[in-house]
């Protein structure tokens, strides 16, 4: 006999954790009679195993991870930074050394250079340049004439910066937190259209028990009224052809049985892998007939929409690119300049303590320019090229902009009627089945005609499917709204989700 497994709906995050870890522990520690379980799961139950074991959500997480430290490794570009570095080198040869009289001569060297060198920088993110503050050792050993010397600069102060050049900080410093905020509402997006996925596969899977459920209900009583019939017409008060229509009716509603069973396990397989589940265990899916009956103000919509949807910063990250772009055109094609300047303290000795004594003041300053003066107009037309893209990245996303908002309006209206839908194919669904019941009745007792029954179980069927369809759209639309907005309407708050970011 098959086991059923059903797994209690809980309010508080710790318990809905607990008894996700439980519901995998079912999973995972199984016995051999595994394939005779059955998990019973509402669609709550499903959205929470699918929002912390589903590969999709798997993969939002490692995205959303990647452009957190993404984010991380930008801010780190604006504060200091200090540096400690070495390169010791060993020369033991035989070098062409030219003499103080002009005439070279080979000289055998053996020598080692060992140098320490800190140095502490700091980005300045408007200008583009950076200052840095450094102090440096270096010795000098001369093994073939047993000599040792040393040079410090206890202190140099300087600064470097590219004139008229392309200002990169200056441009991550609007483009990346644009970015990074656009990461966190995506992986929130992405959570949500987890649920609506979820909801899709799980009512796919409910209408394949329905029509199973259907099929199997509908070959029981095609039976029943087979050999009911049997005994009709071998009195003679039904006719041949009413004979054979019934065990037409019986025959098809045993392939629709056959037919059904495998369509579920389908089913059941596509549901099963999206939740993350490896072991073959059954699952049976629950509806729920209640749904929450509220409408959507579609003016807050719009408003959560815009403030929390990813796709308005998409569309802000992208101009804010094509403009770095055109920048960076701009800068590449005109006058370009170098400027390194330092000043600072230095000294030599025989000894490391005779350098710090009475340094000498040293300053070095640099300014490296390259205009181009013949460039057969790639520079005008690289700037031409990017301005363009400026305005075509403007065009594209006041359009897609304009689009957005208008399925959201589209979402929005169809989800306030989807509930009185829902309703109403809920009261044909029960008006159908009382109907078949007296179709049923009426032509046992010889009221009715074949054609009346098979009428009504058509019926039926179709209203019991259509109520099926009217709750999976209503839970789709649902999550959609969800999704875009970023907000809870039924509950009256924002969709919190737990961010990962190690």
């Amino acid at each position: 006999m098959a086991r059923i497994l059903i797994i209690r709906k809980h309010k508080t995050n710790n318990m809905k954790r607990y008894y996700i870890l439980a519901f995998y522990i079912l999973l995972v520690a199984g016995t051999a009679t595994a394939q005779e379980e059955t998990i019973s799961l509402t669609l709550q139950q499903a959205i929470e195993i699918a929002q912390e074991h589903s590969p999709q959500a798997q993969a939002a997480r490692h995205t959303y991870r990647a452009a957190y430290w993404n984010y991380r490794f930008f801010r780190a570009n604006y504060l200091p930074s200090v540096t400690l570095s070495s390169s010791p080198n060993l020369n033991r040869e035989i070098n062409k050394i030219t003499q103080p009289d002009g005439t070279n001569q080979f000289v055998k060297q053996n020598q080692l250079s060992t140098d320490l060198s800190l140095k502490i920088n700091q980005n300045v993110w408007f200008t583009g340049g950076s200052f840095f503050i450094k102090t440096t050792t270096q010795r000098i050993d001369e093994f073939e004439n047993d000599l040792t010397a040393y040079n410090t600069q206890p202190i140099v102060v300087g600064y470097e910066q590219s004139l008229f050049g392309y200002n990169s900080l200056k441009w991550n410093r609007r483009i990346e937190p644009i970015r990074y905020r656009e990461a966190r509402k995506t992986y929130s997006e992405a959570l949500e259209l987890v649920s609506s996925q979820t909801s899709t596969l799980f009512f796919n899977l409910a209408t394949a028990q329905t029509n199973l459920d259907i099929a199997t209900s509908n070959h029981a009583s095609a039976d029943t009224l087979y050999r009911y019939a049997e005994g009709r017409y071998n009195i003679g008060t039904i006719n041949e052809n009413e004979m054979l229509q019934l065990e037409i009716n019986k025959l098809t509603e045993e392939t629709n049985v056959m037919n059904a069973r495998i369509e579920v396990e389908d089913q059941m397989q596509t549901l099963r892998s999206f939740l993350g589940i490896n072991r073959e265990v059954n699952l049976r899916v629950i509806p729920d007939d209640e749904i929450p009956n509220f409408e959507i103000p579609m003016q807050e919509a719009l408003h959560l929409a815009f403030k929390n949807s990813p796709e308005p910063e998409t569309y802000e990250r992208l101009k804010m690119e094509s403009r770095s772009e055109l920048a960076s055109a701009k800068a590449n094609a005109g006058l370009k300049a170098d400027l390194y300047v330092q000043f600072g303290l230095s000294q030599t000795g025989n000894k490391l303590a005779d350098t710090y004594r009475d340094p000498l003041k040293q300053q070095y300053a640099s300014i490296g320019i390259s205009l181009p003066i013949l460039d057969w107009g790639r520079g005008k037309g690289r700037i031409r090229v990017a301005r363009s893209n400026v305005d075509l990245v403007n065009t594209q996303a006041e359009q897609a902009l304009k689009d957005f908002e208008l399925n959201v309006c589209k979402m929005v209206r169809q989800f306030n009627l989807q509930a009185y839908r829902v309703a109403v194919a809920f009261k044909t669904d029960k008006t159908a089945e009382r109907r078949h019941e007296v179709a049923k009745r009426l032509y046992i007792l010889g009221k009715s005609t074949i054609l009346d029954l098979n009428a009504s179980i058509t019926e039926k069927d179709r209203a019991r499917r259509d109520y099926i369809t009217a709750l999976k759209t209503y839970w789709s639309l649902y999550y959609g709204i969800r999704s875009m907005t970023g907000y809870d309407f039924q509950n009256h708050c924002p969709i919190e989700e737990s961010l990962p970011y190690k």
